[in-house]
């Protein structure tokens, strides 16, 4: 009597199982007719606005954008689409927040304003569009083309998020870390992802260093931008068009650091306040370097040593570039071509390499 009740169970449960099986199979084969296109959405109007200290936070009823005092001339700019900020981290900056004078939150009959003593952010009321004037002049240094707005990446998941910036008639922009071509990046779009790019040509990108930090002149002042996003990330100097200015990725926060002039060295000099500066470099680092696509074997290296000191010629350092490693792995050593490295290092240091 116990093993029919027990076998009755069981097929019970099999049974159920199968029909669950049976119940997704069929929903799976079913093709889904109700899902909502993947469209852009954009920031709307402003309908809720709150401070913590030196954060403002201004929220259209779904989206929020935070609103950060850093310093008297650096301000930034957070979105977070469902209102939900990621946790605070940036590889680039390990200090947020500076020294500010004096700061605070004005509403006005179509914005509110952010100001320290130096630079104004301006939120818009009726439609999120966000501007930075410079004080003294009340010059609009930058201001957006379009909201901030970000698409569903359907292939990676999170979001695209994208800024649009208006692009002044005589603007003009650098800066990015390696580009080929002309300096002014005016008309010209990029994509900012380290590339190994061997004989690189003009106009090629991308190349092997990419720093999302641009710096835009006009009417004789300059402003910075710093994009702190890790992702694969794109700039636009008004290619598509030539009125506008955009920034975007493929994923990450839209976080990006308005940075005030009014000359082009101030916004260096406080960008490198955001992100650090190298240490002061050694002594030999400053003399003549050798270098060409690698020397190898050890007694290449040994060869090119001795010529430059049978010819009083000075030289302080020796590239070896690639064909040092095994199998192109770094930290590895091509044992057949450097049997001992540990003993070439000492003898090319004892020689003033």
């Amino acid at each position: 009597m116990e093993e029919n009740t027990d076998q009755n169970s069981e097929n019970t449960t099999f049974t159920n199982k199968q029909e669950a099986v049976q119940e997704v199979v069929q929903h799976l084969n079913n093709p889904v007719t109700d899902l909502k296109p993947i469209v852009k959405e954009y920031l709307g109007s402003v309908e809720k606005v709150f401070s913590d200290g030196n954060k403002f936070f201004f929220g259209d009823g779904s989206a929020r954008v935070e609103i950060r005092v850093v310093s008297d001339e650096i301000i930034r700019v957070r979105l977070a689409p469902h209102s939900v900020f990621l946790e605070e981290f940036s590889y680039a900056v390990p200090v947020v927040d500076q020294k500010v004078t004096t700061f605070k939150l004005e509403e006005l009959e179509d914005s509110y304003a952010v100001s320290t003593n130096t630079i104004t952010c301006k939120i818009r009321k009726a439609d999120f569009h966000i501007s930075f004037l410079e004080n003294q002049s009340q010059m609009v240094m930058s201001e957006d083309a379009v909201p901030m707005h970000w698409e569903e990446n359907a292939e990676f998941g999170g979001y695209y998020v994208y800024a649009t910036k208006v692009c002044q008639q005589e603007e003009n922009f650098f800066g990015l870390g390696d580009k080929s071509g002309n300096m002014n990046l005016r008309g010209r779009h990029f994509q900012n992802w380290n590339t190994d790019a061997y004989s690189f040509g003009w106009d090629q990108d991308p190349l092997y260093r990419t720093i999302p930090f641009y710096t835009g002149v006009h009417d004789k002042a300059a402003y910075g931008i710093f994009f702190d996003n890790t992702f694969r990330s794109y700039f636009d100097f008004g290619k598509e068009d030539n009125s506008k200015t955009s920034f975007w990725a493929d994923g990450g926060e839209l976080q990006y650091y308005f940075i005030h002039g009014p000359h082009m060295m101030d916004v260096v000099k406080r960008y490198q306040t955001l992100t650090g500066t190298h240490p002061m470099p050694p002594k030999w680092a400053l003399g003549y370097h050798q270098c060409r696509w690698s020397y190898y074997p050890e007694k290449k290296v040994k060869e090119i040593a001795e010529g430059f000191r049978s010819r009083n010629i000075p030289c302080d350092a020796i590239y070896l570039d690639i064909d040092y490693m095994d199998g192109y792995r770094c930290f590895t050593w091509n044992k057949t071509h450097f049997p001992d490295p540990k003993r070439m290092i000492k003898e090319l240091a004892n020689d003033g390499f």
